[in-house]
């Protein structure tokens, strides 16, 4: 009966929507941290953002905007997932703080993200995200 557990638990796999939600936690720790790296492999390779911005263009700007502030901070509100087969939709609101000034002109801002997310080789990744920091 123990074995039968054990093997329950080793190939259970996380669901869907709170493996997309990690990913985006994951996403907002590696800005904290400075890892631009780790921010882009959650992101695909075919990716496209606002104004038709692309992975490569992506890169650029979170590699400029973390290295010209000192200590970042991400705060992701409540996440909502709709699951589409090996698709999906996350929305959710980020508070970004910056100490520095430099990269948030007031400090600290509120971003809505709209974003696909698919399942690449058991992975999910972002392929697309709109955000705006317009009221809501």
């Amino acid at each position: 009966m123990a074995l039968a557990c054990l093997l329950f638990v080793a190939c259970s796999r996380t669901p869907d929507d709170e493996a997309i939600r990690a990913a985006i936690s994951a996403g907002a720790a590696a800005i904290e941290a400075h890892r631009g790296k780790d921010v882009l492999d959650l992101v695909t390779d075919d990716f496209v953002g606002n104004d038709g911005i692309d992975r490569e263009e992506l890169a650029q700007v979170v590699r400029a905007q973390l290295l010209g502030a000192n200590a970042l901070g991400v705060r992701i509100g409540a996440v909502t997932v709709e699951l589409h087969g090996d698709r999906a939709v996350a929305r959710f609101d980020a508070d970004f703080t910056d100490s520095s000034g430099r990269w948030i002109a007031d400090r600290a801002k509120t971003v809505h993200f709209d974003t696909g997310w698919r399942r690449e080789q058991g992975t999910w990744r972002c392929y697309n995200a709109k955000w705006s920091s317009d009221a809501r």
